[in-house]
C-alpha cells in the first residue's frame, strides 16, 4: 500500500513523540495508582503483552470508561442476541470503565485495557485479537491505532460519535494528522448533526458521517426497579425528601454540602443520596458530610439508608440509575465546573426533576432539548442550584411535569440503536 509521504511523515513525529514520552505513562501509572490501587495492576495489557495465545477471532468495541460502557450497553447487548456466535471484546483505559465492563457481562465476554497508541503496541494488539472491525464509542481518535487498523483491513466505525467546540479545539495541534486517521474510518456514526458537523471540520469525509441520534436515548430502565425504590423507602423513610447529587467531581463537593445545608435548614428530615464520578472520592464524600455535622451511611455498608441518615453515600458502580429513580430532584454535576456535565438522559428516563450547573457543552444538544421540554433547569452557580432543588422540593406539580416530560423525551429519542446495527450488518462475518 503506497503511503502518503506527509502522513507517513507525521506519525513517525506522532510515534517518536509518545515513545519519548512513555516513561511519563508509568510515572502516571503510578501516581493514579495512589488514588485508586487498580492502576497498578495489570500494565501489560497497557503495552499489548499477553500471556495467553491468541484464539479465534472478534468482534471488538472500545469504551474508554464509565460512560462510555454505558453508552455501549444497547450496542452490546443486541449483538449478544442477534449474533451469539460472535466472540466479543470489550477494552476500556480505566479501571472503573473496567470494572463495569466486568458488572454487566462478567467473563462472558473478553476485556482487556486498551493498549498506548504506539505502533508496537498497537500492533501486537490487532495481532492478538484480530478484530473483524473496530467499534470505537464517541471520540477515542488515536491515530496509531486508526492507520493500524486500517493497514490490516479491519472497518472502524465511531459509534454515538460525540465532539463538543471544545474537543474541537484540543485537537487544533494534531489535526493534520487526526484528519488523515479520521478519513481511513468507514462511517462516523454521530449524535447529532451537530457533532457530524464538527466531525467534517476535522477532516472527515462527508460521505463517511452520518446522523443516526444518540445511543443514550435507548437507554433501559433497570429491571426489577419498582421494587427497589420501595425497599429504599421502606428503610430510609417514604414521606423524606430526598435529592441526589450524583456525578460530582472533587472541586464540586463543597457546593454538594452547601446545597444540603439550605436543604437541611427547610426540610431537618431531608436526605442526600451522594454518587460521587469516581470511586476515588467515595471515602472522601463520606467524611465530608460527617464533618458537616450528619448522620452517614454508605451502600457498602449499610445496603440502604436509615431513618436518621443526612447522607446517603452510593459507593458502588452500576447502580445510579437505580437511585435516580428514589430522588425525587436529581443534581447532575460536571456542570458547576467546566467539565461539560454528565449523561442527562439517566435521571429523565427514570423520572427525576433535573438540575445542573451552567457547564454543559459535552451535552448540549441533550440539554437544550431537555430545556424545551421542560425537563431541566440550567442554574448559574451553587447558590441557584440549591435554591431551585429546594423550590422543587417543595412543588410536586412541578416535579410532576418535568418527570413526565423527560420521559417522554427518553421516548422519542430512541432508534439509534436500530440505526446503528444497520449500519453494522455488512461488516459482520457470516453466521
Amino acid at each position: 500500500m503506497r503511503t502518503d509521504p506527509i502522513e507517513r511523515l507525521l506519525r513517525i513525529a506522532y510515534s517518536l513523540a509518545l515513545y519519548l514520552l512513555a516513561p511519563v505513562t508509568v510515572y502516571h501509572l503510578i501516581w493514579r495508582g495512589f488514588r485508586l490501587p487498580a492502576y497498578l495492576q495489570r500494565w501489560s495489557e497497557r503495552y499489548a503483552r499477553y500471556r495467553s495465545p491468541a484464539t479465534q477471532r472478534t468482534l471488538w468495541l472500545h469504551a474508554v470508561s464509565v460512560g462510555e460502557v454505558n453508552a455501549a450497553v444497547p450496542v452490546v447487548n443486541a449483538l449478544r442476541r442477534g449474533r451469539p456466535d460472535l466472540r466479543l471484546l470489550v477494552t476500556t483505559i480505566t479501571p472503573t470503565g473496567s470494572e463495569r465492563v466486568r458488572a454487566l457481562w462478567g467473563h462472558e465476554i473478553d476485556h482487556v485495557y486498551l493498549p498506548y497508541d504506539m505502533p508496537g503496541a498497537v500492533g501486537r494488539f490487532l495481532a492478538h485479537f484480530r478484530p473483524h472491525a473496530a467499534l470505537i464509542m464517541e471520540t477515542e481518535l488515536w491515530p496509531n491505532l486508526l492507520f493500524g487498523c486500517r493497514d490490516r483491513g479491519v472497518p472502524v466505525f465511531i459509534l454515538n460519535a460525540r465532539l463538543s467546540e471544545r474537543s474541537l479545539r484540543g485537537y487544533r495541534v494534531l489535526a493534520p494528522l487526526v484528519g488523515r486517521a479520521l478519513r481511513t474510518v468507514r462511517t462516523v456514526a454521530a449524535q447529532s448533526m451537530a457533532d457530524a458537523m464538527r466531525f467534517v471540520r476535522l477532516g472527515a469525509d462527508p460521505a463517511q458521517v452520518v446522523d443516526v441520534g444518540n445511543l443514550k436515548y435507548d437507554v433501559l430502565v433497570p429491571v426489577g426497579l419498582d421494587a427497589f425504590v420501595e425497599e429504599f423507602r421502606r428503610s430510609a423513610g417514604s414521606d423524606r425528601p430526598v435529592w441526589i447529587a450524583a456525578s460530582t467531581h472533587e472541586d464540586e463537593e463543597a457546593a454538594a454540602i452547601a446545597i444540603h445545608r439550605r436543604v437541611r435548614a427547610r426540610h431537618p428530615d431531608a436526605l442526600m443520596l451522594w454518587a460521587p464520578r469516581h470511586p476515588e472520592r467515595f471515602r472522601s464524600a463520606a467524611e465530608h458530610a460527617r464533618a458537616a455535622g450528619w448522620q452517614v451511611s454508605t451502600r457498602s455498608r449499610a445496603r440502604w439508608p436509615a431513618r436518621g441518615d443526612g447522607v446517603f453515600v452510593v459507593d458502588t458502580l452500576g447502580e445510579l440509575m437505580s437511585f435516580y429513580a428514589c430522588a425525587q430532584v436529581a443534581f447532575v454535576g460536571g456542570s458547576l465546573q467546566p467539565i461539560g456535565g454528565h449523561n442527562l438522559l439517566e435521571p429523565a428516563a427514570t423520572g427525576s426533576a433535573i438540575v445542573t450547573g451552567p457547564h454543559l457543552h459535552n451535552f448540549s444538544e441533550i440539554a437544550q432539548r431537555l430545556r424545551d421540554a421542560d425537563a431541566l433547569r440550567v442554574c448559574e452557580d451553587t447558590d441557584a442550584v440549591a435554591g431551585t432543588v429546594l423550590a422543587l422540593l417543595d412543588d410536586i406539580e412541578a416535579r410532576h411535569r418535568m418527570s413526565e416530560s423527560g420521559r417522554a423525551l427518553v421516548e422519542t429519542g430512541r432508534g439509534a440503536l436500530a440505526q446503528t446495527l444497520a449500519l453494522l450488518q455488512p461488516v459482520l462475518p457470516a453466521r
